[in-house]
């Protein structure tokens, strides 16, 4: 079973993109990020015609997440993420998908920092940890896919001073994903490859693409009880070099039945 996560930057003007993709890298289950499309603008019959059912939970000009599958539709059991009832903006989305619940998340970037929006990028991580015990308690297999945007390491980020007051690598953001991750979730990509510099994000500016002066902001954690099913996990990055990418490369795993 392979389980990706796209932060696609724009699901309508990158569908040509997204298509492309998944006719090559043949993934059973993709989370998607940062739509950037009302509900009602969904691509969900190009992607039907491609071969996967999904589930969505858009957002008009920023946002949106959705789970797309091919072995099964999804059965979506959450659009939010709890703790907030105030919090309005598309960022969770759940779905159970051939015996394994998975999670679409699209975290606050939390930029200028400090300010409000660093705060609720950090109310919004500790409502996902406290909500990842609650999953992890269940029992159920699950994944958490997404952009969850921090950079976790000093590894995950390109040897740079520009970032320094970046909320994606505040010690705040990076402690917040530490008690998400806590003793229980395996972070898959760095369970693999160790420790390798991999980046899942190129900036747009100033040439960080062609530099590869990356970041890694996409991950997938696995719950206890998926660990020994890891078979594989890495980065497509070629796609961020093709015309038109967005600014995020796929990132994925396998799992063993």
């Amino acid at each position: 079973m392979k389980i990706a996560t796209f932060n696609i930057n724009n699901v309508n003007r990158r569908l040509p993109n997204l298509l492309d993709w998944l006719d090559e890298a043949h993934p059973d289950v993709v989370c998607l990020q940062e739509l950037k499309a009302a509900d009602d603008a969904f691509p969900h019959e190009a992607l039907k015609e491609a071969g996967y059912d999904a589930v969505w939970k858009g957002q008009r000009t920023w946002n949106g997440v959705a789970i797309l599958s091919r072995i099964g539709e999804p059965v979506l059991t959450r659009t939010i993420l709890p703790g907030d009832r105030s919090d309005i903006q598309s960022r969770y989305i759940e779905a159970a998908v051939n015996g394994v619940l998975v999670a679409s998340i699209y975290a606050p970037n939390g930029n200028p920092q400090p300010g409000p929006k660093f705060d609720y990028k950090l109310g919004w991580l500790s409502r996902l940890a406290r909500h990842a015990t609650a999953l992890r308690r269940t029992g159920a297999p699950v994944v958490l896919a997404g952009d969850f945007n921090v950079a976790p390491t000093d590894l995950d980020i390109y040897p740079t001073r520009s970032w320094d007051d970046d909320a994606l690598i505040q010690p705040e953001s990076r402690a917040a994903f530490r008690t998400l991750l806590g003793r229980s979730w395996t972070d898959a990509i760095r369970h693999r490859h160790g420790g390798d510099r991999i980046y899942t994000f190129w900036d747009y500016k100033r040439q960080r693409w062609p530099r590869d002066a990356g970041l890694r902001l996409d991950h997938l954690l696995l719950s206890p009880n998926l660990r020994d099913r890891l078979t594989d996990a890495g980065v497509d990055r070629d796609v961020r070099g093709r015309d038109g990418a967005s600014d995020h490369a796929p990132a994925w795993v396998t799992l063993d039945a």
